[in-house]
């Protein structure tokens, strides 16, 4: 029987397959390739699941995989949308528009009026100022009750003229006040506000809706059977356009296709675009349920996470389940002159998708970055995107997984 452990050994301490260097991911073509990937991601629109953006963009990424010669496939399941009719903060008068979580209680069109605080303080709306983040303290006053209503102001490392939005990490099971997310712009306003002890108002009227989530995937036959499969998956929604968040993993996504279909796998090679990322991973969730036994069962998992196409404030951050992992990493690194700036072991449950993959005992490589504009509106093409830092790293995932799919 062909053992994962044997198979990842023959990568430690020796050059890759010499049959990589005729792929053809030459800097120019790759660098174009890359740039289109993004700006027609990025000019799609705001790309929150089950919306008409996020369907387009399903349709869109299915002729992509189309054109490279691969049958695409997709996997549509239902699910409660939030549509949001009012979400606001008033004072004195004046609207300030924001974004509601979307995992927390909502009003009526009148909404929540009361006195405003700071967050743990006597006061009915609490005020607190957080990043995308999220935030342990935001969490505990949604539990504990003492608010009637929450306004959660974005922290002013972010732009100040958009909100830098948070995960609904509890989706499927919403909780707790109403909470609006509102821009930086209005500190000062709401600061006066409760400097003064005024009083306040609250809007979150939304309601569910009934909607489609689509996952999109492919999968490339190996020539050998009964080989454990390669994995490689890539979130595909979010709050914005996501430019740099986003785009980076599904040109990375694209790319690695690309190159498995070249070189000609030995082991088949599922690729899967998950919508419902900033909902708790609902398409993953939705993609695993299905699929249980390939957490395990898998090769390996490539996780293409966020960011790592970012110009601010960006750190990258590689991720890796065990020393054999790190290996196949390392050494592709070395070999592209890439340095990663964080690295997370298996013995930390990694951040993104990798962690549903962690949490199953599964085999995974993971790239993502941290972002000066993540979650935020300003996160769009081409000023986000630091496109010869994406494009270096898109080639070294295309070798990485041109190596893992062959023995």
């Amino acid at each position: 029987m062909f053992t994962r452990r044997r198979v990842i050994g023959t990568f430690i301490g020796v050059s890759f397959n010499p049959m990589l260097s005729a792929l053809s991911i030459g800097e120019t073509s790759l660098r174009q390739r890359v740039s289109d990937i993004i700006q027609e991601y990025s000019e799609q629109g705001i790309h929150r699941t089950g919306t008409e953006t996020d369907g387009v963009s399903a349709d869109w990424l299915k002729a992509r995989i189309s054109e490279l010669g691969v049958e695409p496939a997709e996997t549509a399941f239902p699910f409660k949308r939030v549509e949001v009719k009012s979400a606001l903060v008033r004072i004195a008068g004046q609207d300030m528009q924001g974004v509601p979580l979307y995992d927390c209680g909502y009003t009526d069109e009148k909404g929540i009026t009361g006195s405003i605080g700071m967050l743990g303080s006597d006061a009915d709306i609490g005020v607190v100022m957080i990043s995308p983040f999220g935030s342990d303290v935001l969490h505990a006053a949604r539990v504990s009750g003492k608010h009637k209503a929450i306004v959660a102001v974005t922290d002013e490392k972010w732009p100040t003229d958009g909100v830098a939005t948070v995960n609904a990490e509890d989706y499927s099971n919403p909780f707790g006040p109403p909470v609006i997310q509102i821009a930086y712009q209005h500190w000062g306003r709401v600061r006066q506000a409760v400097e003064k002890g005024d009083t306040g108002t609250v809007v979150a009227q939304c309601r569910y809706v009934d909607a489609i989530a689509r996952n999109i995937g492919a999968t490339i036959k190996g020539k050998i059977a009964g080989l454990d499969p390669l994995v490689i998956m890539t979130p595909r929604s979010g709050w914005w356009q996501c430019a740099s968040e986003r785009g980076g993993g599904i040109a990375c996504w694209l790319e690695m296709m690309r190159a498995i279909k070249e070189v000609g796998p030995d082991r088949d090679v599922i690729f899967t675009a998950n919508t419902g990322h900033e909902l708790a991973h609902l398409g993953l969730d939705h993609y695993l349920s299905s699929h249980q036994d390939l957490i395990k069962g898998a090769f390996m998992w490539v996780h293409l996470g966020a960011n790592f196409a970012a110009k601010y404030d960006s750190k990258v951050i590689v991720q890796y389940s065990d020393d054999q992992a790190e290996a196949v990493l390392k050494n592709r690194l070395k070999a592209s002159n890439l340095t990663a700036d964080i690295e997370v072991d298996g013995t930390r449950r990694p951040w993104g998708e990798a962690r549903n993959i962690y949490d199953g005992k599964g085999h995974y490589i993971s790239l993502l970055a941290t972002n000066g504009l993540f979650h935020h509106p300003q996160d769009v093409w081409p000023d986000a995107v630091d496109l010869e830092k994406t494009v270096g790293w898109v080639s070294a995932f295309s070798h990485i997984g041109a190596e893992l799919c062959r023995i």
